[in-house]
């Protein structure tokens, strides 16, 4: 822990503040783990609605990686990981 963090005068909200920095990566990737989990075993579980935003997006997406207009990285090169 830094000196900081130690700081009995640090007010509640900041170590709240610190905890929240630390805690969200965590977090944003367990969530991600456990998606591909479902969608891997449970294929028909995640359904996009056609007049969602996001479907939107995976459409355009699925139409410019057909045209070769846009690079998409393997899960290995986003998230800096060796591959295993």
């Amino acid at each position: 822990m830094s000196e900081q963090t130690l700081n009995p005068t640090n007010p509640v909200s900041e170590y709240a503040d610190e905890l929240a920095r630390l805690l969200e990566p965590l977090v944003r990737r367990i969530v991600r783990e456990e998606l591909e989990r479902v969608v891997e075993h449970q294929p028909d579980t995640f359904v996009l609605r056609e007049d969602s935003p996001l479907y939107d997006d995976m459409v355009d997406l699925a139409r410019r990686g057909r045209e070769g207009t846009v690079k998409l990285f393997t899960h290995a090169q986003v998230w800096n990981q060796d591959a295993e």
